[in-house]
């Protein structure tokens, strides 16, 4: 019997399963596909990813460093308030390639993690979890003293064991342009029904386009007019849900989520990769897969490292569906340097944030 079977190996997932193959137990990670594909994230982060992954991966992922941001409230071309560190406040990276990293971290340390298997069934026991699985050989049945869904926005292990979902999904759309652009700040144009666009310059590797709205919206028409208003043809696309705010509860009695899965996203730009890293470290830390209880305690302890973070989030993303006149003197008010960390909208209250408004 595993110790953890863990459902999906995105950046959450493999970073668990990292984590507590290191501490001895016994792990296997399933991933349905490729690892890494499809592209379905964008792949701009904090500085913080570094501590994540090995030492030796940044020169491979990193493709451009990021010093601030241009805010605007109409479309390309038009004025924009600027936000900036003197250092780089985020890394474009390779998001294809960190997803292998990180999977390949957890092979290292010891867990089996497959390609091309698909969960298809969990039933939770008294002392165990039944998880069944097609592969390449055709079905298999694993037991695990745990299951850990890690499975993305539409997650197959929450729905199978009656979790909540997340709060809402937003659907977002990427396209990528191949002229490199090494600029050092990105575009972000609050242009869209209850969230923004965004262009990112990604190095040798191009431009990132892209957006997010509710779903019930034309988004693809949108994004359309979005990049022809840069006046380009994007190469390549994707698209994908992004989940908002986490569901009220994320375990059963031995089953718990992490990532997407877990709405473990910052409210504000959707992006997901490092809190569900944190929560990652946070149940490798706490979670003991032969005490069920352990995962209340998970529960509480990744609500307390990130709740109140994705509760200024939501105050954040309100911002961009205020009047524009209001968006502007809220701009107006902290343009210039700032002491902010991207993940972290606390930090808005922060002395870094303090000195740097009163530098000014």
């Amino acid at each position: 019997m595993h110790d953890f079977v863990v459902v999906g190996a995105g950046p959450a997932g493999s970073r668990f399963a990292r984590r507590v193959a290191e501490a001895g137990n016994d792990v296997v990670a399933f991933e349905q596909g490729e690892i890494g594909k499809p592209l379905a994230c964008s792949g701009h982060v904090s500085t913080d990813i570094w501590s994540f992954v090995p030492d030796d991966a940044k020169s491979r992922l990193k493709q451009n460093e990021i010093c601030g941001a241009r805010f605007h409230t109409e479309g390309p071309g038009s004025d924009s308030h600027q936000f900036y560190k003197q250092q780089p406040i985020s890394n474009v990276i390779d998001r294809v390639e960190l997803d292998r990293t990180l999977a390949a971290a957890a092979r290292d340390a010891g867990a089996a993690v497959r390609e091309g298997h698909t969960v298809v069934d969990i039933a939770e026991r008294r002392d165990h979890v039944e998880v069944r699985v097609r592969g390449p050989d055709g079905m298999e049945t694993h037991q695990g003293r745990m299951v850990v869904g890690c499975d993305g926005p539409k997650s197959r292990v929450r729905r199978s064991v009656g979790l909540p979902e997340p709060e809402e999904l937003l659907h977002g759309v990427l396209g990528f342009h191949d002229e490199p652009d090494h600029e050092e700040f990105v575009d972000v144009h609050l242009t869209v029904p209850r969230f923004f666009a965004w262009r990112i310059p990604r190095g040798d590797a191009g431009v990132e386009y892209g957006l997010a709205t509710p779903p019930d919206d034309d988004v693809t028409e949108r994004f359309e007019s979005f990049v022809s208003g840069y006046g380009v043809e994007t190469q390549r696309r994707c698209s994908g849900l992004i989940p908002i705010g986490p569901p009220e509860r994320t375990h059963t009695g031995r089953v718990f989520l992490l990532g997407d899965a877990a709405g473990q996203n910052k409210p504000f730009t959707g992006g997901g990769i490092l809190y569900g890293m944190t929560a990652a470290d946070i149940a490798a830390d706490v979670v003991d897969p032969t005490d069920p209880q352990t995962l209340s305690t998970y529960e509480q302890a990744w609500r307390d490292e990130l709740e109140s973070d994705i509760s200024l989030g939501h105050l954040v993303r309100a911002g961009y569906s205020l009047p524009e006149q209001i968006q502007e003197a809220g701009m107006k008010m902290f343009e210039g340097e700032i002491g902010v960390h991207m993940d972290r909208p606390s930090t808005l209250f922060s002395r870094e944030q303090l000195r740097a408004m009163l530098s000014r």
